[in-house]
């Protein structure tokens, strides 16, 4: 049985290393010019937000009593009022450049995004349906909305935030060393190494409590997904405390690490704050003693003070930040593991279309399980000739559906072959297969849409003219007419706005719509009652005429006027042929007829007496 590869397998140079590609993509050169054309504005951004200090502790040197005469150089020699005006310019500039920055790369970030939403979305469909039945659909789409948001966090954060609060360290670090001295400089280096340690150490901390909220969050989320699809029932069940009971629990647990969260968060903003105004204090004592002896102006003491003040202002955010960049790659690595799962059933390379000239089916010595410890089928082999119908019965279990899964090639045989007009299913493209086949399954279930949209989904760009002849046939026509909004009537979620015969209906009409040469029918017509259901099987005879049909059923009355019928029984065939022939035998088949027949009796009887 496939197994989820491990969550988290991955590091954070492993992550970068795959979202690299998205960013600097092979044969763009538009993508490539605005990624450069980012990281210029953001070098001229951050060389503007270094500057501005200078003016501002110049322009307060001009303005001083001795200002005028000070040798000062170029700074003081363009006058106060110039230096101001500089000054205005540079936080301008710096504003502006940042804001150039955002508007050039926002639509490399968001065509990265794009494609890796619609890679992830194209990957999941090509998983097999066996990694669908046993992954949880409210977990998985949380982990596909928690991957790509991290993404986007990423591409904004580390790449606007992380890198250039590391360049704009490196400059002050420059100028503290050249205007100041290195005391200066090692006096707010060991602040900041100081105060990273202490954030990246509070924050790994916070990141497994982080990791709790949203596994319990995930949990709630799929319970509460879970009782909304189940709703009826849950009433059935009367179990709407049991379901409420079970969806608290987990937000009491989400409740609990939300709780720790926000403790932890305030000491790390306590420790933050005490590192920083340490350092701060350290290196305004270090100035202002600085001033008293003459080494240093006013203008620098004042300087020394904005170069703090600016290097805290992006370092407040830095636990913020690293958490969430943290939290990113978590979650981006889970979504990479599900891009990293293989697909169970996968094209051969180079696999041909397949090409139905006549519609021949032949299961030769088939074996399959579901599990690699419990077959299912034990050689089944049959043929059904073309423009013929074939009926599978049997009991419950028995390996029907699983003949159906098979031919749709969900899953891969184990032993022996499965060949449409002597091709061999697994050596063909999937899609040409699935072209031919229509299927008309035991539970339909239709898309979040309009009837029409979901009758025409059989085949892309229908008429509105043939999606009604396929409605006429199915028999629904007439009730789609006497809606309100007749064709553009919405169907609810899975199509719960729908009857059970009604859903099977549209169903059955998309199928007509596809108008495949090889059908099918998978207990077709179980949600229907008898007079629509002797209409609709009319009408999928009438469909089957010159197609190779497969049919499927509990109901024996509905495919006694199959060419051949198969009785699996433990994942064998147990008797084929006729119906005539098979009641002859008086088996299997005849018992299975007798007993529903008889059922069918007491019912009529039972309406009778009624």
């Amino acid at each position: 049985m496939q197994k989820p590869a491990p969550v988290n397998a991955y590091s954070g140079l492993q992550i970068m290393r795959k979202v690299v590609p998205y960013l600097w993509p092979k044969g763009q050169l538009w993508v490539k010019r605005r990624v450069v054309l980012a990281m210029a504005a953001l070098l001229v951004a951050k060389l503007a937000t270094v500057a501005t200090p200078l003016f501002f502790m110049a322009a307060v040197d001009a303005l001083a009593p001795d200002g005028a005469a000070s040798e000062g150089g170029f700074l003081l020699a363009i006058g106060a009022i110039g230096l101001v005006v500089a000054y205005g310019f540079m936080r301008v500039a710096a504003v502006g450049f940042n804001q150039l920055r955002d508007a050039v790369f926002a639509r490399v970030g968001q065509r990265a995004l794009r494609r890796l939403a619609l890679e992830t979305f194209q990957h999941m469909h090509a998983l097999s349906l066996r990694y669908h039945i046993s992954r949880k659909t409210g977990a998985l789409s949380r982990i596909i909305e928690r991957g790509v948001k991290g993404v986007d966090f990423l591409l904004r954060f580390l790449l606007f935030s992380m890198g250039p609060l590391v360049l704009e360290l490196l400059m002050v670090a420059v100028i503290l060393l050249v205007v100041f001295n290195v005391w200066y400089m090692l006096v707010v280096a060991v602040t900041i190494a100081l105060y990273v340690w202490f954030t990246f150490a509070v924050t790994e901390w916070r990141v497994a409590i982080r990791r709790r909220m949203n596994e319990r969050d995930q949990d709630a989320n799929q319970k509460a997904i879970d009782a909304l699809l189940n709703y009826e029932t849950v009433k059935y069940f009367n179990a709407e405390a049991r379901e409420a009971g079970r969806y608290d629990n987990s937000m009491e647990g989400y409740e609990k690490a939300a709780v720790s969260t926000g403790l932890s968060l305030a000491f790390l903003n306590f420790g933050q704050s005490f590192l920083i105004t340490i350092g701060l204090s350290a290196v305004m004592i270090m100035a202002a003693l600085g001033v008293q002896n003459g080494t240093l102006t006013v203008g620098e003491f004042v300087g020394v003070n904005a170069y703090m003040v600016q290097l805290v202002m992006p370092l407040n955010f830095l636990g913020t930040v690293y958490r969430e960049i943290r939290q990113a790659l978590v979650d981006m690595g889970e979504m990479f593991d599900l891009l990293e799962q293989p697909a169970e059933v996968a094209d051969a390379p180079n696999a041909p279309d397949l090409k139905v000239s006549a519609g021949k089916i032949e299961f030769d010595d088939v074996h399959f399980g579901y599990d690699a410890n419990r077959e299912v089928l034990h050689g089944v082999s049959f043929t059904v000739a073309p423009g013929q119908t074939l009926a599978v019965v049997g009991p419950s279990g028995a390996g029907k559906s699983t003949i159906g899964r098979l031919l749709f090639r969900f899953y891969d045989v184990t032993k022996g072959g499965l060949l449409v007009d002597g091709q061999d299913v697994r050596s063909i493209a999937q899609t040409s297969l699935r072209a031919q086949i229509g299927v008309v399954p035991q539970d339909t279930v239709l898309f979040n849409d309009t009837i029409g949209y979901n009758i025409a989904y059989g085949r892309h760009g229908a008429s509105q003219a043939e999606v009604e002849e396929a409605a006429k046939a199915a028999q629904i026509h007439d009730f789609i007419a006497s809606l309100p909004h007749g064709y553009e009537t919405q169907v609810g979620e899975r199509g719960l706005k729908l009857s059970g015969g009604e859903k099977q209906r549209v169903g059955i009409a998309r199928t007509l719509l596809k108008n495949p040469p090889i059908l099918l029918l998978d207990e077709a017509t179980s949600a229907l009652d008898s007079d629509t259901e002797s209409d609709i099987l009319e009408s999928l005879r009438a469909m089957g005429q010159g197609r190779t049909v497969i049919t499927i059923a509990h109901r024996l009355s509905t495919i006694s006027h199959a060419d051949e019928i198969i009785v699996l029984d433990g994942g064998q065939v147990a008797e084929r042929g006729t119906h005539e022939t098979l009641l002859a035998l008086n088996a299997r088949y005849a018992r299975m007829w007798l007993r529903q027949q008889s059922e069918e009796d007491g019912d009529l009887t039972a309406t009778a007496a009624q």
